[in-house]
């Protein structure tokens, strides 16, 4: 795309014109906040337990002392050797934040289907600190609408972000939250999948304020680009 070559006083003028828009959209993000916090809530009762690095822990037990938790659903197969690429791009961003996600009152996990000594090798690797436990024994990945069969697959029947239709692999991204009461019962309160994701990756919004952006459009699929951190080349 060409860009105009201006005077100070020009690129003033436009930047003040792109600012009110942006005004506009903060203001109607907060509002889709608002409206997000104020979804109604659906009570958890199936005791799901996880392999964690303490033993078996129950999701109540994923809260720690924080009376809200937000969970990652990561993508890593049982049979897989590595985790996702993606969502290690994700992870990366989410490394160092939840000590303070602790201080207003949220607790962090993620969560894959990975026997824990797989998920926990990959963390050694990626260098990660973030709190990760196995859903291997259990059907929260199912019902959370993350993981799914192979006939489900070649049916394309796949319910996955709100809809039914095609997804290419057994394992998907997202994002769940729950509370939990004073008397210790969970809900589940908000989960976001695919594009929703976009809003929790640091690195999209910085690549978001450049002149090239993601610079994704030529490539095969978006994030044909990513690697594991420690992958890629000088």
């Amino acid at each position: 795309m060409d860009h105009q070559i201006v005077s100070r006083e020009a690129w003033l003028d436009a930047r003040r014109a792109l600012l009110a828009e942006e005004k506009a959209l903060t203001r109607q993000r907060d509002a889709l906040a608002r409206a997000r916090r104020a979804l109604p809530r659906v009570r958890v009762d199936k005791p799901y337990i996880f392999d964690g690095e303490a033993g078996s822990v129950s999701i109540a037990d994923l809260f720690g002392g924080c009376g809200q938790l937000v969970i990652y659903h990561f993508m890593f197969g049982p049979d897989w050797e590595e985790g996702c690429k993606s969502c290690s791009f994700w992870a990366d961003g989410f490394e160092r934040i939840v000590v303070h996600l602790n201080q207003r009152d949220v607790s962090f996990a993620m969560v894959a289907r990975a026997p824990l000594a797989k998920l926990l090798a990959f963390r050694r690797r990626m260098g990660w600190t973030l709190p990760w436990v196995s859903s291997l024994g259990n059907d929260f990945n199912r019902d959370f609408n993350v993981s799914f069969t192979p006939d489900e697959i070649e049916r394309e029947t796949a319910f996955y972000n709100f809809t039914t239709g095609r997804f290419p692999v057994e394992e998907a991204p997202g994002m769940s939250v729950f509370l939990k009461d004073a008397d210790g019962a969970v809900f589940h309160t908000y989960s976001c999948y695919a594009r929703g994701l976009d809003m929790l990756n640091p690195a999209y919004h910085v690549l978001d304020l450049v002149p090239k952006g993601r610079d994704e459009d030529e490539l095969p699929y978006t994030m044909a680009w990513v690697r594991h951190h420690d992958r890629y080349g000088g």
